[in-house]
């Protein structure tokens, strides 16, 4: 993971959340992990489809790429916000409670999915509905 000194680590290097989060973004077909604006970032074909950002109510959220019908449905439920510089692009966050046990992993891995195929190539979308369920 190549690190930028641009900006300082906005998060612990343990922190069970962000581990829990890459397990979800790496699971996804050619996907790495690079380190900008002091927050991982989580890439396919070197294009974001999400973030480990900061939170509005919680220390830690999910930034990700909603598909555009299910983005104004998804602003007015509780925990979903417009992230600072990456709203404007239609991009929105979602709230990560502070214990990992608390966290729907189920609807994180649903809003990650939805990101990727926003941002993956179609050959890459392709890889991940061949794989077995």
């Amino acid at each position: 993971m190549p690190f930028s000194s641009e900006h300082p680590v906005q998060f612990e290097p343990d922190d069970p959340i962000v581990a829990r989060l890459r397990d979800i973004c790496l699971a996804f077909p050619e996907t790495h992990e690079e380190l900008t604006w002091g927050r991982p970032n989580f890439r396919v074909s070197q294009r974001i489809f999400a973030i480990a950002g900061q939170g509005r109510d919680t220390r830690a959220s999910l930034w990700f790429k909603p598909d555009a019908e299910e983005r104004r449905a998804e602003l007015q439920q509780r925990g979903f916000f417009e992230p600072r510089y990456f709203g404007s692009k239609g991009w929105l966050a979602f709230d990560l409670p502070d214990e990992p046990d608390a966290v729907d992993w189920q609807l994180v891995a649903e809003l990650c999915d939805t990101s990727y195929r926003m941002i993956a190539l179609k050959r890459q979308v392709a890889a991940l509905d061949a794989r077995p369920s």
